[in-house]
């Protein structure tokens, strides 16, 4: 299986993904043109993970993620990570 284009389950919906696939940030009122790769993914798994959501955003709205949480991280999983001991 290779990164290009494959689907993952988020949210109870299947979407598809990958760098091959066009979107645009998942960031409200945003509309950068991004792809569903894993550079734009908050969290290190596509579809979620415990750290982060699985959206997609633009480098302007995902950050490196504080501590030891693994992955970049959208602004609200980053606030999450901080909160949590």
């Amino acid at each position: 299986m290779g990164y290009a284009h494959y689907a993952v389950h988020r949210n109870g919906e299947q979407i598809e993904a990958g760098y091959a696939v066009q979107a645009v940030c998942e960031e409200p009122a945003c509309d950068e043109q991004i792809d569903r790769g894993l550079a734009h993914l908050c969290g290190e798994t596509p579809g979620g993970d415990e750290y982060g959501c699985g959206g997609y955003f633009c480098g302007r709205h995902l950050f490196i993620s504080p501590g030891p949480h693994p992955g970049d991280l959208c602004a609200r999983c980053v606030e999450a990570a901080r909160s949590t001991p």
